[in-house]
């Protein structure tokens, strides 16, 4: 499953790099915990937990429905 989230993350990655941002895939859990760190201007933005819910995570449940829930570590 790790692939696949790498997959999907690579095409998220363009949005959040245009902002100056990105994202690094950590971790996948066997329960389907996704472990991410935002990076560049996303890793202080205040609106970096909106990103991560209602971008990241909602995305990746849409494209792998074994995702349970994205965390940013």
């Amino acid at each position: 499953m790790k692939e696949k989230v790498a997959a999907v993350l690579d095409k998220i990655r363009p949005s959040l790099q245009a902002d100056g941002g990105d994202v690094v895939l950590v971790d996948v859990t066997d329960d389907g915990i996704v472990k991410v760190r935002l990076t560049g201007a996303c890793s202080g933005c205040p609106m970096s937990t909106i990103t991560l819910k209602n971008g990241i995570e909602r995305i990746l449940k849409k494209e792998i429905p074994e995702v349970q829930s994205v965390q940013s570590v």
